[in-house]
């Protein structure tokens, strides 16, 4: 085990707050010299399957625990899935059936894994312990607490203030996801800046149970591809941890030159020192941000796919970006009958069809954008009807490609 200076170095990387730090010192101390690992926990409610960069910022600081020789445990919150987390919130929201939540944890499974070591991990559902509270359970839980601390919390604060309604069960969110913390004994649990409010319930409850309380140590929100917004799927600023290589490869570089670090930090195992390198270089303008940009890239899609599916995705962002070639290899899209109209094809109908846009709006805006290419021509009418031809290539911004097949 690694002495605590350097443990809480790397412990450091990246975090937002540590509450309290001092805590924290002290309980590495004692793990040190009673050779005992420290019990890190981290809950994550499956209120959906798809996992995401912004996501994995506490999954790599796991990783970095596991590392340092700790005990790590993921809390798969079927039960507080079911109510799902009314943090950020501005409306309650729809509760999920158990179906739902067991099929979303399954997948949630599969992709953690690709970050955490499994043999190393323990997975654990809430409903383990909170299903067989009783109802004067639940209640010593309650009265731990006021409504005027809920009401503290600045979603809560603002629903109140604004006469939005706060369903009573989502009071109930924080108290369970605290005494998670109960149940397990947890040395420190980690969250997001914005689960400070539930990661402090963990010691407060903690405290009423006897127990030496958790340090809460919050990660930062990753700023999405856009540079501004929280990386969210629904914004289309994300990477995908299951997005194919040559897609995570193309999006990483289109990140805005200020977050290459930030990155570096928050989601690669590149170490400190060559972290604090790279951001030196980029400062004394000694590194090319372009080769930083595709280290980062690299880095990036090696950890989830490989080094050679890095370097293969490289290749093919170079043909593609920098000699203005086709790629290799273009998924082929058969034009079937249904798509012609009086001998013609409808444009964004058929890019929606062959995935080159998500709904037959965005294929419009695209077309608008000069950001469609037909065999290299850009088009620009947003009704387009044209005769496609055998092997023609339709391109949709910088990534997306299709080579229409006639034969049905």
């Amino acid at each position: 085990m690694l002495d605590v200076q350097k443990q809480l170095e790397i412990i450091k990387r990246g975090t937002a707050e540590i509450v309290p730090e001092e805590e924290l010192v002290e309980k590495l101390k004692k793990s040190v010299a009673n050779n005992k690992p420290l019990h890190i926990k981290l809950g994550l409610d499956p209120t959906a399957p798809d996992i995401h960069l912004g996501h994995t910022v506490v999954l790599q600081k796991l990783r970095q625990f596991q590392e340092l020789g700790h005990k790590v445990t993921i809390i798969l919150g079927d039960y507080t899935g079911r109510i799902g987390d009314p943090t950020g919130k501005s409306e309650t929201r729809k509760q999920l059936t158990e179906e739902q939540v067991l099929a979303n944890a399954k997948t949630y499974e599969q992709q953690i894994f690709k970050i955490l070591d499994p043999q190393k991990t323990s997975v654990r559902f809430n409903s383990t312990w909170l299903a067989p509270l009783k109802f004067e359970d639940v209640i010593r839980l309650a009265a731990t607490t006021t409504v005027a601390r809920m009401l503290e919390r600045e979603d809560f604060s603002k629903r109140f203030k604004e006469n939005l309604p706060i369903s009573i069960h989502e009071f109930f969110y924080p108290l369970m996801q605290g005494y998670d913390s109960v149940a397990l004994e947890a040395d420190i649990e980690l969250g997001g800046t914005d689960q400070k409010f539930n990661l402090l319930m963990g010691r407060t409850l903690q405290k009423e149970f006897g127990q030496e309380p958790q340090i809460a140590l919050m990660m930062p929100i990753l700023e999405g591809l856009d540079g501004v917004n929280k990386m969210s799927k629904s914004l289309g600023n994300y990477i995908g941890i299951d997005e194919s290589p040559q897609e995570m490869y193309g999006k990483t570089m289109s990140l805005p030159d200020e977050l290459m670090v930030r990155y570096f930090e928050l989601v690669t195992p590149v170490p400190l020192e060559e972290v604090r390198a790279i951001a030196k270089g980029l400062a004394e303008g000694t590194l090319h941000p372009r080769d930083v940009k595709m280290r980062l890239a690299r880095e990036i899609v090696s950890f989830y796919h490989g080094p050679e599916a890095a370097m293969q995705a490289e290749e093919q962002f170079k043909k593609v970006f920098q000699k203005k070639e086709l790629p290799d290899e273009i998924d082929q899209f058969v034009v079937t009958e249904d798509l012609y109209e009086d001998g013609l094809v409808i444009l964004p109908r058929l890019m929606t069809q062959a995935k080159l846009a998500s709904s037959t709006s965005e294929a419009r805006r695209l077309i608008k954008e000069g950001a469609v290419k037909i065999d290299g021509e850009k088009v620009t009418d947003p009704n387009l009807r044209f005769a496609p031809t055998e092997g023609m290539v339709i391109r949709a911004g910088k990534r997306r490609f299709a080579r229409l097949s006639l034969k049905n």
